[in-house]
């Protein structure tokens, strides 16, 4: 039986659950990818006590309670901290050559079978619960970290003979590719790496074969930093690894693929998406990294000033109409919608948005994700939302006509929509909506706005300091000394907390086009970008790199920055 259904038989047998609400949760599960425990609980449907002795009695495990064990020294250090903290697992006790592990998550058997290939020894399961968990992780094993660069040079002498000689080429068998994945050395390399991205707050992990070489980079605040490469000839075991933790094909490696991996670590549920690339020396791996704990969905804390602030916030309570956002991928936009729709949800109102892929829950709104090679494109998941009677529409992107047709005709008949468009600036929606073939009558009577961003690194505060500004770096921005009026300039002089970067954290920039008659009639005579621009800055609209000034000269980032962004 499968784990999840096993889990809520037992509950319904035990009379805890009824087959109502086993089904509404495993309904959420199917459509988050969540824990069937967790959404339990989350629901209100059964007390997390009750699902630990229930599970305890029928997996034949004991149930410890963390916050009373005294565990000794020499029986903690058979786990390291970074295999407790990716895990969510204590060592309790030993006996003979078996462990025994309290586990956060007794109904994952991996966890398990990864401890046993890691530590060499047979080991048991014992049930504690997550919140004990964290706190005992932290008692026993405080902010200790092993380092990758340690793990790197004894792994010389503990790498089995068979990864050493491969020529990852050779191996076509699923057994072998199994045994590359399993083998212990490389569990705990790729255990520690995730350990550091997350303890980073890195977005992305990125393992990429060279010819001569395999690197390793970290995105955080979005630059890449490499860290210490691992030898060549891991690469194909990482990425098998890798594939085995998403639940991939773990022999193809000529075709692109997608999958997830969820983890709790240290008490926190990250999510990562994985996505294979083939490529001339092997599978570039990437992995995006969504830690709900590091993303705050508040448009209080996404860097806007309190004009742009009262802006925004009578835009997102009109009736209807269609507010873009604009900007690359990886601009923030996903995260400035959702702290929007955030803000709006009210028990009286219904909002339902499509999107590629769904990013985060939010509560109390109806997420779809589309589908395009089933046929469900934004287009399609669109028309069907308009006839779930909503009052608030996301459609994650408009890539064509059809979605921008079917987004104004949804504003035209009552609804408010919010989407986002790949243009440079916020007036360049407008021609871009022009260009995809829409009316520029139907553009005036539906745009509300269009707001273009971008996310500029925030100096580290540990290690801020004024800077001696030249003429020279002014100039970069175009800025003399004049325009900043004596006003102190500062950087990073860069500190442990901040890598030696100089920054930590990251900040919103924007550029908000907002409609007005005077704009609506140039949108109607088909005026050019760079003559929408120009109404718009005499209207009052600060442009990126103006925002970005703002913010310079307030002391929050720096004149690289300023230049990089704008």
């Amino acid at each position: 039986m499968e784990q999840a259904g096993f889990l809520g038989e037992l509950l319904i047998e035990q009379g805890l659950l009824t087959k109502e609400q086993l089904s509404e949760a495993r309904e959420e599960q199917t459509r988050t990818g969540r824990l069937l425990g967790h959404i339990l609980v989350d629901f209100g449907f059964v007390e997390e006590n009750d699902i630990l002795l229930t599970l305890g009695k029928q997996l034949g495990m004991e149930v410890v309670d963390l916050s009373t064990v005294d565990i000794p020294q020499e029986i903690l250090k058979k786990v390291s901290s970074s295999t407790a903290k990716l895990y969510g697992v204590i060592p309790i006790r030993i006996k003979g050559n078996v462990l025994t592990v309290a586990m956060a998550d007794p109904l994952n058997p991996n966890i398990l079978d990864d401890l046993r290939f890691t530590l060499s020894c047979d080991v048991r399961g014992a049930i504690s619960n997550p919140e004990e968990m964290e706190a005992a992780i932290l008692k026993f094993y405080g902010e200790e970290d092993e380092s990758i660069e340690d793990l790197l040079s004894e792994m010389d002498d503990e790498l089995s003979s068979e990864i050493s000689e491969i020529d990852s080429d050779g191996i076509t068998d699923i057994a072998s590719l199994q045994e590359l994945a399993n083998d212990a050395p490389v569990i705990k390399l790729l255990n520690l790496i995730l350990i550091q991205a997350i303890k980073d707050r890195a977005s992305d992990v990125h393992f990429e074969p060279f010819e001569k070489e395999f690197k390793v980079r970290y995105r955080i605040d979005g630059a890449l930093y490499e860290m210490v490469p691992p030898p060549k000839h891991l690469a194909l075991a990482i990425s098998s690894r890798i594939k085995v933790m998403a639940d991939l094909d773990i022999a193809e490696r000529r075709l692109p693929q997608d999958g997830r991996i969820q983890l709790n670590v240290s008490g926190r549920n990250v999510d990562l998406r994985i996505s294979t690339l083939p490529t001339q020396f092997g599978e570039s791996v990437v992995m995006r990294v969504l830690d709900r704990t590091v993303v705050a969905l508040d448009l209080e804390k996404l860097g806007l000033y309190k004009d742009d602030m009262d802006k925004i916030e009578e835009l997102i309570e009109k009736p209807n109409g269609i507010i873009i956002l604009t900007g690359p991928t990886g601009s923030g936009k996903t995260t400035t919608l959702y702290s929007a729709l955030k803000r709006i949800n009210k028990i009286e109102d219904k909002i339902i948005t499509t999107e590629d892929p769904i990013e985060y829950d939010l509560e109390g709104i109806m997420q779809v994700a589309i589908k395009p090679s089933i046929g469900l494109t934004f287009a399609r998941c669109l028309r069907s939302i308009l006839r779930q009677d909503p009052d608030k529409v996301m459609v994650g992107e408009v890539r064509d006509l059809e979605t921008a047709q079917i987004a104004i005709q949804a504003s035209l008949t009552g609804h408010l929509v919010f989407t986002t468009l790949h243009t440079n600036d916020a007036p360049g929606c407008i021609t871009r909506l022009v260009d995809m073939g829409i009316e520029p009558f139907l553009i005036t009577s539906t745009v509300q706005a269009s707001i273009a961003q971008r996310l500029i690194r925030k100096i580290c505060e540990d290690c801020k300091e004024k800077l001696e500004v030249t003429q020279e770096m002014l100039a970069r921005i175009n800025l003399t000394h004049k325009d900043i009026e004596g006003r102190p300039i500062y950087h990073g002089k860069g500190c442990s907390k901040c890598n030696q970067t100089g920054y930590r954290g990251r900040m919103g920039i924007f550029e908000m086009f907002l409609m007005n008659d005077a704009l609506r009639s140039l949108v109607l005579d088909v005026a050019p970008t760079s003559v929408l621009r120009q109404k718009a800055k005499e209207s009052g609209m600060f442009t990126l790199r103006e925002d970005a000034v703002r913010k310079l000269l307030d002391g929050a980032t720096t004149i690289e920055e300023v230049a990089r962004e704008t």
